[in-house]
This record gives structure tokens, sequence and C-alpha cells, in this order.
């Protein structure tokens, strides 16, 4: 069934019904543009400067109320569409824009050889904290996995961004946070809806259990109906034991190291004297490298799967990564403005 609605939702197929110009396919064209409006895939702009989010914490809450959930659940497909209905689609902020171009900028100038650009491509936010003193402290989220990684990173973002928020609403602002926390729910985004362009990983495992512990976690704390009081019960948990003591490892969520990671961005205030903007300014640039990481780790030919889909951010990155000569996958000729492609 759900092949069958992603198959007539295709752009092909609605191509070839407004090319047909009688009673039955106008029928059936107005019938999937209503099914379109009212379930999930709904027509939007390609590309159109837009990228996707995805938020642990909102999927774990509901806090987003599923149209037309009976008829869903009577045509069991409601598992199946869950997650697509937690995707939602923002303009790529000038902010995040300029932080991007700037540290691509920054780092071309230090790529002088093939050698430097692997360096350079290798890291996911350890060059960041150690240029800041930070990566005793931090440095083990950085050292994972790289989904675990995202996932750390993801759930310590929106704990400090709603803790933030809620302690002071116009600091958040006047530190752009909120474009850099846009960029935490579409590294995510790009875990759970397209792990493919990641690097190899148990991404969507620990995403399953990181949500079936939160949601435990939340039945318990009832009422909890907005992401703000999540995360006020999320950074009341005691980190003091490292959770794989007290879990084990057959569970491979991260929800409470993430805890225990969003506890330590926020005592750099408390134990360091930092500013906020110093804080949000190291996670931001953390981001940065991770999605600069991610898109070269892509195969060049997944980023061109996602092109008929209105194309990815990450590709975007990809090609400026390219153009700055940070990359592995072009070769510049000497004296010819002209990339080849280099096979992988």
């Amino acid at each position: 069934m759900y092949a069958i609605i992603v198959l007539l939702s295709s752009d092909w197929t609605m191509l070839w019904l407004s090319q047909h110009k009688n009673p039955l396919a106008d029928l059936i064209y107005r019938s999937i543009s209503c099914c379109q409006f009212c379930f999930l895939f709904s027509s939007r702009k390609r590309w159109s400067n837009s990228m996707a989010q995805y938020n642990l914490i909102g999927f774990c809450i509901k806090d987003k109320p599923i149209k037309f959930l009976g008829v869903q659940k009577f045509f069991h497909i409601y598992q199946m569409l869950e997650e697509h209905h937690y995707k939602s689609f923002t303009v790529v902020s000038p902010d995040l824009k300029r932080l991007i171009f700037e540290q691509l900028l920054d780092k071309s100038r230090s790529a002088s050889d093939i050698k430097a650009c692997r360096q350079l491509c290798a890291h996911r936010g350890d060059q960041v904290l150690g240029e800041m003193d930070c990566f005793a402290k931090f440095g083990w989220s950085i050292e994972a996995e790289f989904d675990e990684s995202i996932l750390l990173w993801h759930i310590a973002t929106d704990l400090c961004y709603y803790t933030d928020l809620n302690k002071n609403s116009i600091s958040v602002k006047n530190t752009k946070c909120e474009a850099y926390k846009l960029l935490s729910d579409y590294m995510l985004y790009l875990l759970v809806m397209c792990p493919f362009m990641l690097p190899d990983g148990i991404g969507q495992i620990r995403f399953q259990d990181s949500c079936a512990e939160a949601r435990v976690f939340f039945q318990d704390k009832k009422p909890i109906t907005n992401r703000i009081q999540a995360s006020e019960k999320l950074l009341q948990v005691s980190t003091e034991i490292l959770p794989s003591e007290v879990k084990g490892d057959r569970s491979k969520s991260v929800l409470f190291d993430a805890c225990r990671l969003a506890n330590s961005l926020q005592s750099l205030e408390r134990e360091e004297q930092w500013q906020c903007e110093k804080k949000w300014g190291m996670i931001s640039l953390v981001w940065v490298e991770m999605l600069c990481h991610a898109a070269n780790q892509c195969r060049w030919n997944h980023h061109a799967k996602q092109l008929r889909r209105g194309g990815e951010l990450l590709t975007h990155v990809w090609l400026l990564m390219a153009h700055f000569g940070i990359t592995e996958h072009f070769k510049i000729s000497q004296g010819y403005a002209r990339a080849e492609l280099v096979a992988s």
C-alpha cells in the first residue's frame, strides 16, 4: 500500500495525468492532489533554498498532531508514515550560509595538497574542540562512531537550546543559535531518512533505541506537553554514573549520554565563565565540521540520487568544498579552471 501511494504521488505520475485531458485522468489527478495535501506528500518547490528537519524530542513527545490517524491505521500504513510525518522543511538562513561559507573559506587556506585535504575532511568536530581547549572535556562524544556523535550532539543541542530559550530568550535569539539548531535537526534528518548519505553505521538502531528510552522516560514524568518541559526533565537526570554502566550494552540508546554532554556544555557558563555566545559559537562550529565530514564521505552517486528529489544542502556543501579544493573526490588540473571527478 505504501509503495502504491509513493508511486501515485511521484512527479512522473502527476505529469502523465496532467498531460491527458480527459475526465477520468482529471479526477485521478485531483484525488491525488487532495491526498498529498491531507497526508504527507505535500507539494513544495524543489530545493528552493530549503532543508529538511527532524527532531528526536518532538518525535518522542508527539508534539505534531497527525491528520486522519484513523484512516492511516485502517490501511495499516501508520507506522510506515509516522517518521515521515515528523519531517518538515525550513529555509536555509543567511546566517547559516555565512557560517558554512566562512568556515570552508578558512579551512581552504590550509588545503595545500591531497594529504592536507584528507586531514581536513577527516575532522568531525575534534579540530574545533582542540582549538577551543575543550577536547579533554568533550572529546569522548566525537571519538564515538559518527552516527552516535550525531545523535549525542543533536539531543545535547536541543537540551541546551530549549533551556537557554526558557532562561533568556533574547540572548538566544541574538546569538543566532536558532539557525545552528536547524543544522542539528538537518543532520538528524539525514541519519533517519537518508542514512545512505552518511558513513556506514547503526544510526537507525541507535535512533530507535534512544526514542524507546525517551518515551519510557517521558511517560514516567507526565505531563510533558512541549520541548521546554522535556528538556528540563532530561537535564535533571543524574549522570555521575556512566549510563553504559547502568544499562549495559544491550541497548544502543544514547539518550542519557547526551544528557551528560548537555550538562557539560551548560557548565561552561558556570565553571569556565563562558558567555552564551561563545558556547553557541563552539556548538555551531562542531556542527559545520560534522556537516563537511558527512558531505565528503557521501559517495557522488548518492549525491546525484537526491537531485531527483530536489537536492540536499549536503550536496551544495560538497560542491562548495570542491570549489575551495577541500575534497578527495575532485582533482583540479593546474593551469585550467576544470575539475575532474575522482572515482572512489
